[in-house]
C-alpha cells in the first residue's frame, strides 16, 4: 500500500519554493563526515569500503543499512565538515537518489523513513541548493512536495512509537516551509498531540522503555514544537506536556557522565543530543524519588547506579525488549564501571538474542534461564517477542541509615523453580560504596513444593546460580586478596574494589560490550559469583567500594563540574 501511494504522490502538484524554514537543530559528526568523503559507509554497525562508489552504488548489508542510507541521517555528518567537497557529494547524492527513487519506487518509501528524509532535506535546504540551477532546484521542491502528500496519505501506517513521530515530525515540518502545503500541517499537529496523549505516559515513559528511543521521541517532540515556534504557531497541549513529563524522566535515566542508562535495546545516545535536547527545552530537575519509566536511580556524590525495577515492556512494545529485571548500571564520575552487555542488534540474529537473555545484564540468574522468554522468530532476525516474564515486581525506595536504600524483587523464577528473587541495594551518601544483597526466596507453601521438585530433578545437589556484574571495556579489573576481592582500576585513576561474603565461588570471565556504530563487540570482563541454592532461603551479599585516597583526574573533575552545571 505504501508503494501504490508513494507512486500516486508523484502525480500531485508538487511544491515549488520555501515559505519559510526552520532553524537547523540536527547534529552530525565531523569525524564521520569525513569518512563518508573518502568511501568508508558505516551504517547500523556494518562496514562498506568502496572509495570509488557513491553511495546509492553500494549494496547495503542489511534491512538496518539500508534503512540508514534512506533516512538520510548522514547528511548531518557531511553538514557538520561543511566544506566545498562536502557540499558536493551531499548534492550528488540527493539528486541521485531523486533519480533512483524519487518516481515512488524502493526502501524509502515508508513513512518513518520519508519524515526523517524530509526533517533533513528541509534542514539543510540552503547547504544543498547553493550553486544549484533552476532545473535542479525544481526537481528538489518537487521531490519535497511529493513525499510530504506521501506522508499525509500514509502517516497511520507506520508502527505507533518512534516511526508514527518520525512521519508527523516530517510532515508538520514540511507544511510550515513548504508553499502550497500549508493546509497539510494543522492535521498532522493535532494528531501528533494524540499520539503524544497515547503513546507517553504520566511518568514520561514510552511502552518499550528503552531510553535511547525516548530521547529520539524527545527530540522530534522538541523540533517539531520549535519549528510551530519560529511560524508563530502553538503546539497541541497534550504535545507540550509530553515534553514537560519526559525531560525530567531523561534527567533521571542519565548517568553521572552524562549518557544514558542501557536498557531494553538502548545505547549511550549519540555524543551531545542528550544535553543540547535538554537544554532546547529549558525544562530543568528530575525526578526525586519513585520510578521513571520503570527505573529507579541511587545517586550521590560522583556515583550514580540505575536499576531496572519493573516488568519488561509487553507485546509488540517488546520487539527489542531485554530479559533485564533488577539488573543495575553504575558509573562513577565521568567512567562507566557495571554496565549491561547492551544491543547486539548490529551484529546479526545470533548476537541480537543473546543481548537480550538475562546473563548479558548485570543481574542474577537462575539454573542458566533468563527471567523471560523469547518467542521463536520464523527467519531469527525479525520481530521475536518478550514473554513468559515477570508478573510481580514490587520496588521500595528508602533512606538507609548511611545513605539511601533500594529494595525490589520479581517473581520470574517461581513457575518453574519456586524462588523469587529479591534484591538490595545501599548507597552510601558520598557515593563512594555500596552494599548489595540478592536473596533467593521460596515464599509460600506451593512455592516450596516447585522448589523441592527442582532440587530432585537435580539430586538435591542445589540450584545454581550465577550473579553477574558486566564492566566496562576500559575498567581494568584483576583477582586480588587472595582472591577474596576483585579490584576495579579506572582511566580516572580511581581504584574501585569488589568484595563478597565468602559463601559463593567468584570469578573474572570473558565478556563483551555491543555499541551500535561499532564494527564488532568489544572484549571485556565480568565478576561472577555462582553457587547452588540449597535452602527455601539463600543470600548472597556483595559490596563495591572506592579505594581511600583514590586520585581522581583534574580533567575529570572538571567535566564533572561542567555536567552539573549543564
Amino acid at each position: 500500500m505504501d508503494r501504490l501511494h508513494a507512486r500516486l504522490s508523484v502525480l500531485a502538484r508538487p511544491a515549488s519554493a520555501f515559505t519559510s524554514q526552520p532553524e537547523p537543530r540536527t547534529i552530525g559528526s565531523f569525524a564521520k563526515g569525513r569518512q563518508l568523503m573518502v568511501g568508508n559507509y558505516l551504517f547500523a554497525g556494518s562496514l562498506v569500503e568502496a572509495a570509488d562508489a557513491g553511495i546509492w552504488d553500494i549494496t547495503p548489508t542489511d534491512p538496518w543499512f539500508e534503512e540508514e542510507l534512506h533516512g538520510f541521517a548522514w547528511l548531518d555528518d557531511l553538514a557538520a565538515v561543511g566544506d566545498t567537497r562536502a557540499r558536493a557529494l551531499s548534492q550528488q547524492w540527493t539528486w541521485d537518489w531523486i533519480a533512483r527513487f524519487g518516481g515512488g519506487r524502493g526502501p524509502g518509501w515508508v513513512p518513518d523513513l520519508a519524515g526523517r528524509r524530509l526533517i533533513r532535506w528541509i534542514n539543510h535546504a540552503i547547504f544543498l541548493l547553493r550553486g544549484q540551477d533552476g532545473d535542479q532546484s525544481r526537481a528538489f521542491h518537487r521531490s519535497l512536495g511529493q513525499q510530504t502528500i506521501f506522508l499525509s496519505r500514509r502517516w497511520k501506517s507506520a508502527a505507533p512509537g518512534l516511526a508514527r513521530f518520525e512521519a508527523l515530525t516530517g510532515l508538520i515540518y514540511a507544511g510550515l516551509a513548504l508553499e502550497g502545503m500549508e493546509k497539510l500541517a494543522r492535521p498532522a499537529i493535532r494528531a501528533l498531540g494524540r499520539e503524544c496523549a497515547a503513546q507517553v505516559d504520566e511518568q514520561g515513559g514510552i511502552p518499550t522503555r528503552n531510553p535511547e528511543e525516548l530521547l529520539e521521541v524527545f527530540t522530534l517532540l522538541s523540533w517539531a514544537a520549535a519549528a510551530l515556534d519560529d511560524a508563530g504557531m502553538r503546539a497541541e497541549r497534550d504535545h507540550v506536556e509530553a515534553i514537560e513529563r519526559i525531560a525530567p524522566t531523561l534527567r533521571t535515566l542519565r548517568h553521572a557522565d552524562g549518557a544514558l542508562a542501557r536498557f531494553h535495546g538502548g545505547g549511550r545516545g549519540l555524543e551531545g543530543r542528550l544535553d543540547h535536547a535538554l537544554a532546547q527545552s529549558g525544562i530543568k530537575g528530575r525526578h526525586n524519588d519513585g520510578l521513571a519509566m520503570g527505573y529507579a536511580r541511587l545517586s550521590a556524590g560522583r556515583t550514580s547506579v540505575i536499576v531496572d525495577a519493573s516488568r519488561p515492556p509487553e507485546g509488540k512494545a517488546s520487539g527489542n525488549a531485554h530479559a533485564s529485571t533488577l539488573a543495575f548500571e553504575l558509573t562513577s564520575g565521568r567512567r562507566p564501571v557495571v554496565v549491561n552487555c547492551g544491543s547486539g542488534i548490529s551484529f546479526g540474529p545470533d548476537w541480537r538474542r543473546a543481548g537480550r537473555a538475562t546473563p548479558s545484564h548485570s543481574t542474577l540468574c537462575l539454573d542458566a534461564t533468563s527471567s523471560a522468554r523469547l518467542s521463536a522468530s520464523k527467519n531469527g532476525a525479525g520481530r521475536d517477542w518478550l514473554i513468559d516474564g515477570p508478573k510481580r515486581v514490587p520496588i521500595q525506595i528508602s533512606h538507609a541509615g548511611d545513605g539511601i536504600r533500594f529494595e525490589g524483587g520479581h517473581d520470574a523464577y517461581v513457575k518453574s523453580h519456586g524462588l523469587t528473587h529479591a534484591r538490595m541495594l545501599e548507597m552510601t551518601f558520598d557515593g563512594r560504596g555500596m552494599a548489595g544483597e540478592d536473596m533467593l526466596l521460596a515464599l509460600e507453601d506451593a512455592d516450596k513444593r516447585r522448589f523441592d521438585k527442582a532440587m530432585d530433578a537435580v539430586r538435591l545437589k542445589g540450584v545454581p546460580y550465577q550473579l553477574r556484574f558486566h564492566l566496562h571495556p576500559e575498567v581494568d579489573a584483576e583477582i586480588d586478596l587472595g582472591g577474596a576481592a576483585i579490584s576495579l582500576a579506572l582511566r580516572s585513576g580511581e581504584i574501585w574494589i569488589f568484595r563478597h561474603d565468602g559463601r559463593t565461588e567468584l570469578r573474572l570471565d570473558a565478556s563483551v560490550y555491543l555499541e551500535k556504530n561499532r564494527l564488532k563487540p568489544r572484549a571485556t570482563k565480568q565478576i561472577v559469583l555462582s553457587g547452588r541454592a540449597m535452602e527455601y532461603a539463600t543470600r548472597i551479599r556483595w559490596s563495591l567500594s572506592k579505594a581511600q585516597d583514590t586520585p581522581v583526574s583534574i580533567r575529570d573533575l572538571a567535566r564533572d563540574d561542567a555536567d552539573i552545571d549543564a
